[in-house]
């Protein structure tokens, strides 16, 4: 009993000093800032909660700024008044310079991860029940809704339309001036369909109303539907639903959509060793955050996607290969981003330099068709039309 009681105490004390091995790699400044999602969304929960571990393990301040939008969230990195960001998929389109980033004051941004959550939640169209649609393709001639000036969660409702064989021209499109407002318009029979991830409180909302709600199936094993859906939105994956609305469970999951959510990212200029000590952080800390806030558990270092559409940090590769999960293939598919990063900034450089329109509109019609051709000449796929 003697021995065996000093065997694990030996033991402990062996683990002990491996964590404080670990955590003396990590060397945080005294104070950091993340912007975020709105305060009380899950991503600005998350970064409270990567806050209050930091504080605890590093005496490390983490200040959170909240903004409405991806400019208002990149603005402050842009600006070196921030370190990073808790990003959603408007960090990709950051990267290819579509959309709102299609304009002089910004262009294509070199943007990096460090970590991302990918949790038991789905991102899809989330149909009324009282609709009778039982697949996506079923949507045809439905109201769906949309948000103006908000080119991702629209991004997102097209491109999972077209997992049905569907396009904008095969539904009513319905315009609304917020998230908030358009799932208003979902309760108040206003619209058919509408994207969201399925732990949203407005789904719960009309999930429990007369109206109810119910989600199509995306199945992996649809390589054409996936092969459409991913023409438009190249970030989605296939994924076993666990949780949210609809009755979702662990023995009740369903095959949706997602990508990760919140994306943490920087920018390639930032320093590795900063952002060395944020992932190394956030990997050998996981267990004293992963309870903090909804989704927090997503950040774990086995749920990375190593393949996605934004290249890894340098500093996060460091800290990923020291977790043991960093592979060959995993630098293959991230030095063809880095590429594309490349190959997407030199081509804006050289746009700017053909004295563009002023006009707004005509300005980010010639940076596209500017964009598209260098891309193709690169031999790589353009995704944006």
């Amino acid at each position: 009993m003697q021995r065996r009681s000093m065997l694990m105490a030996g033991a402990l004390a062996a683990a002990a000093m491996i964590a404080g091995q670990a955590t003396a790699q990590v060397k945080l400044p005294t104070s950091l800032t993340f912007t975020a999602y709105d305060t009380g969304t899950s991503g600005f929960n998350i970064v409270v909660a990567l806050g209050k571990m930091m504080k605890e393990k590093h005496n490390t301040d983490v200040r959170v700024l909240p903004a409405g939008n991806d400019i208002a969230r990149l603005a402050p990195m842009k600006a070196n008044r921030a370190q990073a960001s808790a990003m959603g998929i408007g960090g990709y389109f950051a990267q290819e310079g579509v959309f709102e980033f299609a304009t002089k004051d910004w262009g294509p941004q070199k943007l990096q991860l460090l970590l991302s959550s990918a949790s038991c939640n789905g991102i899809t169209l989330n149909v009324a029940k009282d609709t009778g649609v039982k697949e996506f393709k079923d949507l045809k001639g439905k109201r769906i809704g949309i948000v103006v000036g908000s080119p991702a969660l629209n991004q997102n409702a097209f491109a999972i339309l077209a997992f049905g064989g569907l396009t904008k021209a095969d539904v009513k499109l319905v315009e609304f001036s917020s998230f908030g407002a358009m799932w208003k318009g979902m309760l108040n029979n206003e619209v058919d369909a509408a994207i969201a991830s399925t732990i949203t409180g407005q789904v719960r909302e009309v999930d429990a109303s007369p109206r109810g709600i119910v989600m199509p199936q995306a199945p992996a094993e649809d390589k054409e539907g996936w092969a459409r859906l991913h023409k438009l939105g190249p970030y989605f994956y296939p994924h076993k639903v666990t949780c949210g609305a609809g009755g979702l469970s662990a023995s009740n999951p369903l095959t949706l959509p997602a990508y990760p959510y919140p994306i943490f990212m920087a920018y390639a200029t930032q320093s590795t060793d900063l952002v060395y000590s944020i992932a190394k952080s956030m990997i050998v800390n996981y267990d004293a955050y992963k309870a903090g806030a909804p989704g927090a558990d997503g950040l774990e270092v086995k749920r990375q996607i190593l393949n996605w559409v934004l290249p890894y940090h340098p500093g996060t590769v460091k800290a990923l290969k020291e977790a043991g999960v960093w592979t060959d293939a995993a630098q293959k598919h991230n030095d063809m981003l880095i590429k594309r990063q490349d190959a997407l900034g030199a081509a804006w450089t050289a746009f700017l330099k053909t004295n563009p329109p002023s006009d707004k509109a005509e300005f980010t019609k010639a940076w596209m068709k500017a964009r598209n051709a260098a891309l193709e000449k690169a031999g790589m796929d353009t995704v944006f039309d």
